[in-house]
């Protein structure tokens, strides 16, 4: 644990996202660099990408969203799937959800989340398992709300984490996902607030990316 969390300090340095200045995170500047160094760091060169690194333009619409709007997880028991360096949990605990888990199979996200949750003084329950792989039934009784913040980069992925999220929504469980509008990104979701997220140059090739959440209709 201490390893992974002086790899976290190393790559990092503690800033604000653009459109979520009220939270602190540790975050990189640059995702190749940063990507090579913690292969270097952990000498895994099939380490996955560190997501957990950066502040992506959805997670950010996401955060915004649920800051600015706290009725949406006040008193909620809230899952943020995919949470990466847990932007999207940490606006929900500080938003005032009754709890916060975060999911994220990376090992070092999990380090991260805890990092930035302590940054910011609240309490982040989590979850280091891939959830979309494991047989949970109706799993997650516990939970009210799930957050999925830019879950749609990939074509599979996006098919696989859809798939969950609909079954959970089916279950009673209420869902918002972050995007920025990506080609994977299904239809049928209803659009509920959109965002211009500044700063994303290093991610997105574009200076200021167009996000918005999204509902996933009961």
């Amino acid at each position: 644990m201490n390893g992974r969390a002086d790899t976290v300090r190393a790559l990092t340095r503690v800033s604000a996202p653009p459109l979520v200045p009220e939270v602190s995170l540790h975050l990189a500047d640059e995702p190749f660099a940063t990507w090579e160094a913690t292969q270097r760091e952990q000498a895994a060169p099939d380490a996955p990408p560190p997501f957990w690194a950066f502040a992506w333009a959805g997670g950010q619409a996401l955060a915004r969203h649920v800051l600015d709007h706290p009725r949406t997880v006040a008193g909620r028991r809230v899952l943020d799937l995919a949470s990466g360096s847990g932007l999207v949990a940490i606006s929900a605990a500080l938003a005032g959800a009754r709890s916060v888990t975060a999911c994220d199979i990376d090992p070092l996200a999990a380090t991260a989340i805890g990092l930035n949750a302590a940054l910011n003084g609240v309490r982040v329950d989590v979850l280091a398992e891939d959830v979309l792989a494991d047989d949970l039934g109706d799993g997650f009784d516990g939970v009210d709300l799930i957050l999925a913040g830019d879950v749609c980069y990939d074509a599979d992925l996006a098919g696989a984490m859809m798939a969950f999220l609909r079954a959970r929504r089916r279950h009673g469980v209420d869902v918002l996902v972050g995007d920025p509008l990506r080609p994977y990104l299904p239809d049928g979701l209803t659009a509920v607030a959109r965002y211009e997220v500044a700063g994303t140059a290093n991610l997105e090739e574009r200076a200021v990316t167009a996000a918005a959440v999204f509902a996933i209709p009961g």
